[in-house]
């Protein structure tokens, strides 16, 4: 979708709402169809392993629509945890408005160049997990969301790499050294 305005003609029950920093929207487990556009503010989704460590899938700022779409696909329960890491401004929704019997061709296209570019942004992080190295992973984090390193612990920024935050470290050190 475009925009809030977008959606919110899709689904009549959407609401904005404002939501406090560590705030936890979504929780593994449950059974949603609910999905969050980020006005304002800084979203993530999350799994926890059995040893009780975060694995970050993905973070949401403004703009950006986030979601367990896996779990509402085939109506199973989350695999996400989704919570605020700022105070945030969030309009929630039903991901079933965007049924395609009720979109028009425009939107249609839209959502679907939308999604093929998500798709593409999520085939090149599975490629770079499997087979770059953690310094490449994190330039290329950088390059790609040059805002989140003041917005994000570092702790996370390591587990979204797949990385240890003494690793991030070490990288952050180097890079410095050589600029």
């Amino acid at each position: 979708m475009e925009s809030i305005n977008e959606i919110l003609t899709l689904d009549s029950k959407a609401k904005i709402k404002n939501i406090s920093k560590g705030e936890i929207l979504q929780r593994q487990g449950e059974l949603t169809s609910m999905a969050f556009f980020v006005k304002k503010g800084l979203l993530r989704s999350y799994s926890i392993d059995e040893k009780g460590k975060e694995h970050i899938f993905m973070f949401a700022s403004e703009g950006w629509i986030i979601a367990d779409i896996e779990s509402q696909e085939f109506n199973n329960p989350a695999e996400l945890f989704i919570d605020c890491l700022e105070d945030s401004e969030v309009l929630i929704f039903d991901r079933k408005c965007f049924s395609v019997s009720e979109l028009s061709e425009r939107q249609l296209k839209t959502n679907i160049h939308l999604m093929a570019r998500r798709i593409a942004v999520l085939q090149r992080r599975v490629i770079m997990l499997m087979s770059s190295s953690a310094i490449d992973r994190y330039t290329y984090f950088l390059d790609t969301y040059p805002e989140l390193p003041n917005r994000v612990p570092q702790k996370m920024i390591a587990s979204y790499l797949g990385i240890m935050p003494q690793t991030l470290s070490t990288i952050r050190n180097k890079l410095s050294r050589v600029k």
